[in-house]
């Protein structure tokens, strides 16, 4: 065989076994071909489909990064337990999925990644595509795979497939580790035939670690909260990974504590439940951070605690707070210097939890707390979808109107601009893989591709993404691919002409939306600040590569016509845009967060000047990793 053959053989018998859950780990592989791989694993995928189709599917792409961006989407539905493969050429096709790469380890989600190199020999150099170093000449394009990956190597020579292999997909299905799995293929080595151990292409099973937590730590917690006046939940993504949101539930009711999630841990706990308090942090909800502005006993349970989760070391405030860290992974438990880290996976950790914490509960106070904040928050969010009869209603307007046609099974995708933050502290998520925003990386581009993965994951769902202008043009062409294969999205592409979070960031620091508006160039003053839009058609575009559009004109129905638009797509069998215009200078409710953007610290511009006191008075709360 060739060592691209045998490695499409081997990734075909890999399973992940997550108690009585078995499902291939890799069941397929997305690929754009060049004279990197076409050659080799292009070869290999093309006779494995001529003798068995259900081997190793192979999918069609349009963006090496967007391949990625699927295979984190479709992992993240899967909790983790499969991903997809994504091979490309050599040269400018590896380096366009760079940024995938530190979108799966940022996320902490699985992806394979197989970019192919330039030759090992050397025997042509320098070949088309290559890159070329006069003080390091090994270096090529797939080193700088390097910092982004949790597991990267290079198959220099045929039998080293076999280490490789296996070590990758140790990593790739481990709990801690996982992440971007990179192995670099040389396009000679991909060619070359070696002899295969049956071993080798004999099915093998990778066990999900579900470690427990020790007795000691366990201890140390459990009187850490049983000693709290005023204890909360930070619930992050590893209670979905985990499969812990059911557990998650019965402690909470147990035991009165309220529960605050962050971006990844949306779904953890039902919106409505007693005691949900919704989005903590800078993109937070009232409820949410004012009970973390109080609490003495902050319970983390798979977050990597980013900074939006605590308002930049700001939603913290009880001077004695202690944090008790539940994560799987070492690195994030130790986080904010707690001395009280719980290393063990999440549902097998809270599930000791729920028995030592019996008879545990929070005082009625509290929990009447509870439902107060939850109620003033309710009428805030409900205030905020009612239609306002403006031309181009705000954002909020928007959201309300596609939640309100949406179902409860539905999955909600976005991860750039200013929807991630008005979707954590408004979207009501109702199912636990229903709220689906990357918010590690934040990518721009991520929203269409991860939708799509999301789509592969979970055919019976539908999915909608949300979609600003901004983030569209950076990657929309997988509707192609969502065309040609047949999948079912519902994007809503939110139309404001410039990039709307960055222009409000923008004039939070002083510097008036300076770049962010999508205009024409003004020769005389050098810049984009003028007042004539750009007749850009995006609708036209995404009516080109076949996908159903519905145009959401401008006036006072359009909230009416939003939801009509949205009844229609969902009934539809195939995929649909629609476009809508919304006002970019009506923000949504404030949750009372803050994030730490640095203003100039010197400057003649009076916004400047007087951002710079705002946000001098806003360090103030910003509290030390010690004391």
């Amino acid at each position: 065989m060739t060592v691209g053959q045998a490695l499409v053989e081997f990734l075909a018998h890999q399973w992940t076994v997550d108690g009585d859950i078995r499902e291939r780990t890799i069941p397929g592989m997305l690929g754009i071909f060049g004279h990197g791989n076409v050659a080799g694993l292009g070869q290999a995928l093309m006779e494995s489909n001529a003798d068995d189709p259900d081997l190793m599917p192979y999918y069609q792409a349009r963006n090496e990064q967007a391949m990625v961006h699927q295979s984190v989407g479709f992992a993240r539905m899967r909790r983790r337990r499969a991903t997809f493969a994504s091979t490309a050429s050599v040269g400018p096709g590896a380096a366009n999925m760079l940024t995938g790469a530190a979108l799966a380890t940022s996320n902490r989600l699985p992806a394979l990644l197989l970019p192919s190199d330039t030759f090992a020999t050397r025997v042509a150099d320098p070949v088309l595509q290559q890159l070329e170093l006069p003080h390091d000449p090994s270096l090529q394009v797939t080193d700088a795979f390097r910092p982004l990956s949790r597991f990267f190597d290079r198959v220099e020579r045929p039998e080293q497939l076999f280490s490789i292999a296996l070590g990758a997909m140790r990593v790739l299905t481990d709990p801690v580790e996982t992440g971007a799995v990179t192995i670099a293929l040389p396009e000679d080595v991909q060619a070359e035939a070696l002899d295969v151990p049956l071993a080798f292409l004999a099915d093998r099973e990778w066990h999900v670690r579900r470690p427990l937590p020790e007795p000691g730590p366990l201890a140390r917690a459990v009187a850490a909260i049983r000693g709290a006046r005023s204890p909360m939940i930070v619930a992050g993504g590893g209670v979905i990974y985990s499969g812990a949101e059911e557990v998650l539930r019965r402690l909470v009711e147990a035991t009165g504590i309220p529960v605050g999630t962050t971006q990844a841990g949306g779904g953890a706990i039902a919106w409505d439940h007693p005691a949900s308090l919704g989005a903590v942090g800078a993109t937070g909800t009232t409820a949410a951070n004012r009970f973390a502005a109080e609490a003495d006993v902050v319970i983390g349970i798979g977050t990597r605690y980013s900074d939006f989760t605590t308002a930049s070391r700001s939603a913290f405030q009880h001077p004695d707070v202690t944090f008790v860290n539940l994560n799987v992974a070492p690195f994030d438990a130790y986080k904010h210097g707690t001395q009280l880290p719980l290393i063990a996976d999440a549902r097998t950790a809270l599930e000791a939890l729920e028995v030592e914490l019996a008879g545990y509960g929070v005082p009625a106070s509290m929990s009447e707390q509870i439902a107060a904040e939850q109620r003033t928050w309710n009428a805030v969010v409900d205030a905020s979808f009612v239609p306002s009869g403006r031309d181009r209603p705000a954002q909020a307007e928007i959201i309300g109107a596609v939640h309100a046609a949406s179902e409860p099974r539905d999955v909600i995708v976005q991860a750039a601009g200013s929807l991630p933050g008005d979707l954590h502290r408004l979207w009501r998520v109702r199912d636990p893989l229903g709220y689906h925003v990357e918010y590690a990386f934040s990518c721009m581009g991520y929203e269409i591709a991860g939708g799509l993965g999301v789509r592969r994951a979970a055919p019976d769902r539908d999915v909608i993404v949300m979609v600003g202008d901004g983030s569209y043009l950076m990657l929309h062409t997988e509707l192609v691919t969502a065309v040609a294969e047949g999948h079912k999205l519902i994007v809503v592409l939110v139309q404001n002409q410039g990039y709307a979070s960055i222009g409000n960031l923008s004039e939070s620091v002083g510097s008036q939306r300076f770049g962010t508006r999508y205009r024409r160039y003004d020769p005389a003053n050098r810049n984009f600040q003028g007042t004539d839009p750009l007749p850009v058609d995006l609708a036209a575009n995404a009516r080109s590569y076949g996908v159903d559009v519905i145009e959401i004109a401008p006036g006072p129905d359009a909230i009416a016509d939003l939801g009509r638009a949205m009844a229609t797509a969902k009934a539809s069998p195939t995929s649909t845009l629609i476009h809508v215009e919304s006002d970019p200078l009506l923000a949504g409710p404030d949750g009372g967060g803050w994030w730490d953007v640095p203003v100039a610290e010197t400057s003649a511009t009076p916004s400047v000047q007087q951002a710079r006191a705002e946000y001098e008075s806003a360090l103030e709360r910003q509290r030390p990793l010690l004391g």
